[in-house]
């Protein structure tokens, strides 16, 4: 998603430089990790998994979580807490579906890397190569990119780009085609975590293994694993039995959130699974790919999607810096033991993670039906002290929760939180002097024209009917509710002659339409 996945990426980096828990960097192996921890850490840390859940729930009020953990070939722990749908007795239980957000680009960069492994493709291909249409705005990076540099979000494109066009109604061919008018700064140099651009990546592969991305999702990864709970299609988690309702907060109270359909970006957030399933696949990466004693991905190939491959967050106050690899977060934990990882968020009621330390033989994964809170991360961080030191070494509640709350899931806009004019200053012109159909190559025409007294914007294939109010002189401004816009979200609208500049889609100066 957009403004809220990339807030929390800086959420990710502020963390932790503040509290010492991760980064990491090197060539992938453990290098100095301390390795093993005592197995006495590891029952402990299990069981006290229930109370950690129970007091998040209690003091955030999220309807449902499920919680897994793995060690080594077993999966010791799974279990469900709490309501699929809020005000109902409809429990939450090991196999319950849930959407993952952004954990889907971790597991579906090893369904990449299993085609990589079968030699159908290398992370070094060219997405051209496979994909003859696409292209961004350089012509060189065009030639060059790879599905590996679409995967590690160094492509040159800005954080993000394309997510607001899914909002406004466009397909995924679609959005991928409009990524050829956006300007490119760093590629190959500089990370910018960008969903559509790992989805151009992974259909350049599925396309290189003959098929659509959740058919080899299903071929390479869940058939083989018996994840029989899981998929990357929208249409199987709607029909599942068992499966949550997304939620979140309004005014205080946890209230049924719109469906988020994300099938246009599906290879960076379409994944719906169970923690039983999940914790299958978590055995395999930590397995080198190897899953009850039979290969499913190719050690080679999944090496280097869990190696870093770019840095994500620079080094500060003594702290090394975060890296990505091919979908995955790799750090260290304060202690230097490697980690991978994943988080995913929804604003419309999903927020998910998962944490592995492969030189212990440990991981767990823990998914939640509610929007973002910080509540996954906070558990698995918490788990991962206990791990490590045999006690939580900082409350990372205070520190997630109110960050969240005040910036992830905050509204945006200038305006938020602004006294509307008591005197405004007239529009210049008459309403119908604003009229008209306005261009913009990268967001698609906007129509401007009169609905009654007042003006009304039309943008984008659904199409998006926006009224606008009149703020002060030739400011208007409307508001938004989707994936990307929280409620109290608010846009200006500001014209001059020729031209309208729309706040909410300028975030990378591309939001002005001319006549």
């Amino acid at each position: 998603m957009t403004g809220l996945e990339q807030r929390r990426r800086f959420l990710q980096a502020t963390l932790c430089t503040l509290l010492a828990a991760c980064g990491g960097g090197g060539s992938g192996t453990h290098g100095d990790d301390p390795g093993p921890v005592a197995a006495k850490n590891i029952d402990d840390a299990v069981a006290q998994l229930d109370k950690l859940v129970a007091d998040l729930m209690a003091s955030t009020g999220v309807p449902g979580m499920a919680v897994a953990v793995v060690r080594g070939e077993q999966t010791i722990y799974a279990k469900g807490f709490g309501t699929r749908l809020v005000g109902t007795q409809s429990a939450v239980d090991a196999d319950t579906v849930f959407q993952l957000a952004s954990v889907s680009k971790s597991v579906g960069a090893t369904a990449v890397a299993h085609v990589v492994g079968t030699g159908e493709v290398a992370w070094e291909t060219p997405v051209r190569n496979l994909l003859p249409w696409f292209a961004l705005s350089d012509p060189d990076a065009t030639q060059r990119v790879t599905i590996g540099d679409l995967y590690a979000h160094r492509s040159g494109l800005p954080a993000h780009i394309g997510d607001r066009l899914e909002d406004m109604g466009y397909d995924q061919h679609e959005v991928l085609e409009h990524l050829r008018y956006v300007p490119l700064g760093g590629f190959r140099s500089r990370y910018n975590y960008t969903n559509f651009a790992l989805t151009a990546g992974a259909v350049a592969a599925a396309t290189a293994a003959g098929t659509d991305w959740p058919t080899l999702s299903e071929r390479a990864i869940y058939g083989p694993l018996g994840m029989s709970r899981t998929s990357s299609r929208f249409t199987d988690f709607a029909a599942r039995d068992n499966r949550v309702t997304g939620h979140r907060r309004v005014d205080g109270q946890w209230q049924v959130a719109p469906v988020r359909v994300p099938d246009a970006q599906g290879p960076a957030a379409s994944v719906t699974s169970s923690v039983n399933d999940l914790a299958k696949w978590m055995i395999m990466v930590m397995g080198n790919g190897i899953f009850a004693g039979r290969g499913v991905v190719d050690a080679a190939a999944l090496a280097a999607a869990v190696s870093p491959q770019i840095e994500s967050s620079p080094a500060e106050e003594g702290h090394p810096a975060g890296y990505y690899g091919y979908g995955f977060n790799v750090g260290k934990t304060a202690a230097g033991r490697k980690t991978l990882g994943h988080s995913g968020a929804f604003a419309l009621g999903a927020a998910t993670a998962f944490k592995l330390l492969p030189s212990t033989g440990v991981g767990i994964v823990c998914l939640t039906n509610g929007y973002p809170l910080g509540i996954p991360e906070i558990l698995t961080a918490q788990f991962s002290d206990l791990l490590e030191y045999g006690a939580i070494q900082h409350d990372y509640a205070s520190v997630y929760v109110p960050y969240f709350e005040n910036n992830v899931i905050a509204p945006e806009g200038s305006l938020v939180g602004v006294p509307r004019p008591t005197a405004p200053t007239p529009p210049s012109r008459s309403l119908a002097d604003y009229a008209g159909t306005y261009r913009n190559d990268f967001h698609g025409p906007l129509g401007v024209a009169l609905a009654g007294d007042s003006l009304q914007l039309t943008l984008g294939p659904t199409p998006l009917l926006l009224p606008l109010a009149h703020w002060d002189a030739d400011v208007f401004t409307f508001t938004l509710d989707n994936e990307n816009a929280t409620p109290g979200t608010i846009s200006k609208a500001t014209f001059v002659p020729g031209s309208v500049t729309l706040e909410y889609y300028d975030r990378d100066h591309m939001g002005v339409f001319t006549l």
